[in-house]
């Protein structure tokens, strides 16, 4: 409802490049919120040409043929990996504000060469790191910056599920770039680094003994972030286990909803787990001769997948920063592939995080 004496602002007219699985998801947001509204679909795909005749929208087989048609004030950038930098880069040179799913890049050459564009030429660009965007990511970083859990000493990550035999079926699925790291993991490194930090060093091991793929299946990962805090994380993507964001946050419906923990982060004081946001501490002093007790922080619940559209929307109109800039985004994949370099190498690296 608007105000009394009050323009409405028109609704901001996005365009989604790609409309693959996460690119439909895109759209249901763009046409659910007020603030936006659909202005193109851009896919050479006839499905995407369909998509788009079935909702009576405009559909352009490329970015060029949208330019030619009009300017959206936006656009959502959902296509495959190998294609964000290029894409990203047109809307860089057209001046449109750009939001590109996560990686940004599917190296960090690329990722670099996209920020520093759009950093120059001082056009808007958001990664799709949407968690961020979660009401109770949202609570969790408040309680840390509140003092409540004291100095953060460590964290730990556990992202595990099993991807059945048919997901395979894909070749690209078994090959480099497709393991659970840079496709699953990236997730969680975006919300550690958020939650705890910077990180400024990782070692890691991986493993694909069990299925023998060109790629990794399992990885473990140790983190050191520049305050200080130390941070574990466990993936695989063959293991039975209730312990992953897809199943405990509850975020996404096609997937079971567990009430389990799958980030626990300490502190002198207190320790938080997440998604829960079960708080512990000590009553009357930190000490483990004294009670312990637990406090569960309530949190709203809202799609972050919106959320991040009205963020975008809003950036759009200048009245608010980015939650995830491209420069975020760039320093999450740094560290990731910071993780397969150490991996590869047996040794220590530094991910160079700007």
């Amino acid at each position: 409802m608007v105000e009394a004496g009050r323009v409405a602002e028109p609704p901001v007219r996005l365009a989604v490049l790609g409309a693959g699985l996460i690119g439909k998801r895109h759209i249901e947001q763009v046409l659910a919120r007020p603030e936006s509204e659909l202005a193109a679909i851009v896919d050479p795909s006839p499905a995407a040409e369909a998509l788009a005749a079935g909702m009576d929208a405009a559909w352009y087989p490329s970015f060029a043929a949208m330019l030619r048609a009009g300017r959206p004030d936006g656009v959502i950038i959902a296509t495959p990996n190998q294609m964000h930098v290029g894409n990203g880069l047109e809307s860089v040179a057209a001046g449109i504000p750009a939001l590109v799913e996560k990686p940004l890049a599917d190296d960090v050459g690329g990722a670099t060469r996209l920020v520093e564009a759009a950093e120059a030429a001082g056009v808007p660009l958001l990664v799709g790191h949407h968690r961020r965007h979660n009401p109770l990511i949202r609570e969790a970083k408040r309680v840390i910056e509140s003092g409540r859990l004291g100095p953060i000493v460590s964290v730990q990550g556990t992202c595990w599920f099993c991807k059945p035999d048919e997901y395979f079926e894909a070749p690209w699925r078994r090959e480099k770039g497709a393991g659970p790291v840079f496709l699953n993991l990236i997730h969680d490194v975006d919300l550690l680094r958020h939650l705890c930090g910077e990180v400024v060093e990782v070692q890691a091991l991986e493993s694909n003994a069990l299925r023998g793929n060109a790629v990794e299946e399992t990885s473990v990962i140790l983190l050191r972030f520049a305050s200080g805090t130390l941070g574990t994380v466990n993936v695989s993507d063959a293991i039975a286990a209730p312990w992953s964001w897809e199943f405990t946050s509850g975020e996404n419906p096609a997937y079971s909803h567990t009430q389990e923990t799958c980030y626990t982060i300490g502190g002198t004081r207190g320790s938080l787990t997440v998604p829960q946001l079960d708080l512990w501490h000590h009553p009357t002093r930190p000490s483990w001769w004294e009670p312990i007790a637990r406090e569960r922080l309530p949190t709203g619940v809202e799609d972050p997948l919106g959320l991040q559209i009205r963020n975008l929307c809003n950036v759009i109109r200048g009245v608010e920063a980015p939650v995830v800039s491209g420069r975020e985004g760039l320093n999450t994949l740094k560290v990731v592939a910071a993780v397969k370099q150490a991996a590869a190498t047996g040794r220590r690296v530094e991910p160079a995080c700007a």
